[in-house]
């Protein structure tokens, strides 16, 4: 779980401070509600500040009269057009009103047809915070509304952004795009992961990003297995539109406007960036979707994917397989049978060649009726003879999973090394060294932290010299 401190040191709380012109509206807005609207706002300070004219048959005026009447009249409907415009950025500053392209939003928080029944019920069950109103969630995150509706606003050509962008290289040698959110963003994230998400439904069989649960417990349900077959989904946060994870936290028990405002604060439409002219363009090339690099997406994917789970862990319970997912990382595995096969290899082949294609033919469908895809590149089957690998942790045989040899022996020799003297490789530091200990210290707790203990003293031999 993470602490005070680590929160304090991983996002920044906003300070709602509100503009001079932010607060003259917020102000203007508390008289326009004691009046009871705008429409009374403007009536009661046209008869206040003597605009209001009383309305006469101007048939028996003379022509001076009829002047006069005309030019108050006037003045009345001039004054009238600046108390309207006033009371309408007094409005805007403490309601939505739009949030951008193809985003539907009313400010009527009345309920509609597609609320859960009982809705407030379920968010107290869910131990959930109970947010009716945007200006409740505002507060709640220790925001303006102006500020909020900033963060949520859907812009299809952008110059500046609540994300930073930066590019991670994948296995393959590929860019991986990671937008990673702004502090300000980062913290209301974090207090949706943390009042909201983290209190809603997940399946067993998802490993990744869960509490209580890691690469370990992932790789567990495959150990002793005589056939590993490993998938992975194509564009896996991607695939997770704003639409759906709005779905996520209606189904929660939140009304149209919360909804909305949640799934816009954990989402971002993909984008291409353009310099011209010396401006950098943020340009939308599809629809919001969960952002790599926002702390909301991992939980988010794992509440979309219950369906998923429950789906695809059915089916390998019917075809007596073992099914586990960690993020976009789907394992399967047929356990070693407890009796002893008396059938040729061949046979033994056959059978699971014809098993390996029922797999796959209906993940295929599951996968597209769930909204997802496979990465047919990444699709791995390995039989027994080989290391069976599973979320980097090895499983062959009854015992408990734990990195591999190759990984440990390099680790050994790279501290000794060091000890006796040596120096790292040019693509190695104590920092990458100490996460090969914790990595090994995941599931053989002795020994990893041995060597996190020797990487330490290493450390402080290093800063000593220095």
């Amino acid at each position: 779980m993470t602490t005070q401190t680590e929160q304090q040191n991983d996002y920044i709380t906003p300070v709602p401070n509100a503009t001079p012109f932010e607060r003259q509206w917020q102000q203007l807005w508390q008289d326009i509600e004691l009046a009871g609207g705008r429409y009374q706002y403007v009536q009661q300070q046209l008869v206040k500040n003597g605009f209001m004219v009383d309305r006469q048959p101007v048939d028996k005026m003379s022509p001076k009269e009829r002047d006069r009447y005309k030019k108050a009249l006037k003045k009345e409907a001039a004054e009238e057009r600046i108390l309207k415009k006033s009371a309408w950025q007094a409005y805007k500053a403490h309601h939505i009103v739009h949030l951008g392209h193809q985003v539907y939003w009313s400010d009527d928080t009345s309920a509609d047809k597609w609320d859960i029944k009982d809705a407030s019920n379920r968010l107290i069950e869910n131990k959930l915070p109970l947010l009716n109103k945007h200006t409740e969630l505002a507060d709640a995150v220790n925001l303006t509304v102006p500020q909020l509706k900033g963060l949520c606003y859907q812009r299809d050509v952008a110059t500046n952004l609540a994300y930073s962008h930066f590019t991670i290289a994948k296995r393959n040698g590929t860019p991986r795009q990671i937008w990673s959110p702004i502090p300000r963003l980062k913290f209301v994230q974090r207090w949706i992961l943390n009042q909201v998400l983290n209190n809603l439904t997940t399946h067993d069989a998802a490993h990744g990003f869960v509490r209580g649960k890691s690469i370990v417990t992932n790789a567990a349900v495959h150990s002793n297995s005589e056939l590993l077959i490993k998938l992975d989904v194509k564009d896996f946060f991607p695939s997770v539109s704003w639409r759906r994870v709005k779905g996520v936290f209606r189904h929660a028990g939140y009304q149209e406007q919360i909804s909305t405002l949640l799934a816009l604060l954990c989402t971002e439409a993909p984008r291409q960036i353009i310099k011209q002219d010396g401006v950098t363009y943020y340009v939308a090339l599809g629809d919001r979707a969960l952002p790599q690099g926002a702390p909301t997406s991992p939980a988010l994917s794992n509440i979309v994917c219950l369906n998923l789970d429950r789906r695809l862990t059915g089916l390998a319970d019917k075809i007596g397989l073992r099914y586990s997912r960690y993020a976009d990382d789907l394992t399967f595995s047929l356990p070693v049978s407890s009796q002893k096969s008396t059938s040729a290899k061949s046979d033994s082949d056959t059978k699971h060649n014809q098993l390996i294609g029922q797999l796959l033919g209906s993940v295929n469908k599951i996968l597209r009726e769930e909204g997802f895809a496979l990465n047919n590149d990444k699709t791995r089957v390995i039989r027994t003879g080989n290391q069976h690998n599973v979320t980097g942790m090895v499983v062959n045989g009854s015992g408990v999973p734990r990195v591999s040899r190759q990984i440990k022996r390099m680790l050994r020799a790279a501290v000794h090394n060091l000890e006796s003297g040596g120096t790292l490789r040019a693509d190695e530091t104590l920092n990458t060294l100490s996460g090969y200990a914790a990595w090994i210290a995941s599931a053989e707790p002795e020994l990893g932290h041995s060597y996190l203990d020797r990487i330490e003293r290493l450390h402080v031999q290093q800063e000593t010299s220095a």
